[in-house]
C-alpha cells in the first residue's frame, strides 16, 4: 500500500461503507466502487491515458456482457445463457450512429470472434471504438465462461474530458479484506498511470451503491 496513504485508512474506510450498508441494508447487493478527483490535469492539452488491472477478488457486480460471434460462439453463448449477435444481426443496424450508441450503452463489455473482430469496424462504424468498447478477442481456444470471469475482474481506468473518475471494485457481500485487497491494487496501479503520480491525485473516496462517500485521500 502506498505510503500516502495512512496506514489503517483505508480498512476504516471499508470498515465504515459496510457498517452504513447493513445499517440501511437495501433489498439488493449494493456495489462498492472508488471515485477518484484528479488535479493538475488539462485534458485537451495533456496525453489522456488508460490501463486494464486484474483484481484479485472478482467483482461480482452485474457486468452485462454480449457475444458478437461466429455460429460456434453463438451456440455456445446460446447454451451459458450470455446475449450474443453475428454478423447479419449487426448489419442491420446499418451503420445509424443513434442505433449503435443505445446498441453499446446496453452492455458493459462485449466479445468478438477472432474470426469476425476485423470486420466490426467496417459493419458498424467508429461507434464501438468511440464509446471505450471495441471488443476484445475471444478465440475457439479459449473458454468462453473463463473469459467472462476474466472480463469481469478486469479494472478499467481511462482518462476522457473529465478530471473524475469511477470504477467498481466490489459489493457489499464481500469481505472487508477482499475489498481491501481489490482497492489497494486499484489506487496504486491508478497513481500509476498518471504523469506525476501522487500530485496528480487530488481526492480518494469509496462508496456503496446508496451510500454516503467516505474519504480515503
Amino acid at each position: 500500500m502506498s505510503s500516502k496513504l495512512i496506514n489503517g485508512t483505508i480498512e476504516n474506510a471499508v470498515s465504515e461503507v459496510l457498517k452504513m450498508s447493513k445499517k440501511n441494508k437495501k433489498n439488493f447487493v449494493e456495489t462498492v466502487e472508488i471515485q477518484i478527483g484528479l488535479k493538475n490535469y488539462d485534458p485537451k492539452k495533456d496525453k489522456r491515458f488508460s490501463g486494464t488491472l486484474t483484481l484479485p477478488h472478482i467483482p461480482k457486480v452485474n457486468k452485462k456482457i454480449a457475444i458478437l460471434g461466429d455460429a460456434v460462439h453463438l451456440n455456445e453463448a446460446t447454451r451459458i445463457e450470455i446475449d450474443s449477435y453475428g454478423v447479419e444481426d449487426l448489419k442491420k443496424f446499418n451503420k445509424q450512429k443513434k442505433v449503435i450508441k443505445k446498441f453499446s450503452r446496453k452492455y458493459d463489455f462485449f466479445l468478438a470472434s477472432d474470426s469476425i473482430i476485423r470486420s466490426i469496424p467496417r459493419i458498424l462504424g467508429p461507434g464501438l471504438n468511440k464509446a471505450g468498447k471495441f471488443p476484445s478477442l475471444l478465440t475457439h481456444s479459449e473458454s468462453m465462461s473463463e473469459k467472462i470471469s476474466s472480463v469481469k475482474s478486469t479494472l478499467k481506468f481511462e482518462l476522457k474530458k473529465v478530471l473524475c473518475l469511477g470504477a467498481l471494485i466490489g459489493n457489499v457481500c464481500m469481505t472487508e479484506e477482499m475489498l481491501i485487497q481489490n482497492i489497494s491494487l486499484a489506487i496504486n496501479f491508478l497513481v500509476s498511470l498518471l504523469k506525476k503520480n501522487w500530485q496528480n491525485v487530488k481526492s480518494l473516496h469509496i462508496k456503496s451503491t446508496m451510500g454516503k462517500p467516505v474519504r480515503i485521500y
